[in-house]
């Protein structure tokens, strides 16, 4: 039970210290940022060398007898 008081006094002072005019991204939002950005960038590269092997023609549709 103590643990808990302590872990809820904790708390109350850290929202009491709490700026929400200073809080900022850092360095681990813009790294995760880029990684998503590199990852979209190979997602496409792959999907566009997928779509160029596709040989597809379309036949066309056969009367029904």
């Amino acid at each position: 039970m103590s643990t808990s008081v302590t872990l809820a006094h904790a708390t109350t002072e850290l929202a009491a210290s709490y700026d929400p005019n200073s809080v900022t991204p850092g360095l681990l939002g813009f790294v995760v940022f880029c990684g998503l950005g590199v990852a979209t960038w190979f997602l496409l590269k792959s999907m566009n060398g997928r779509f160029k092997r596709i040989d597809f023609v379309e036949e066309p549709e056969q009367p029904k007898e």
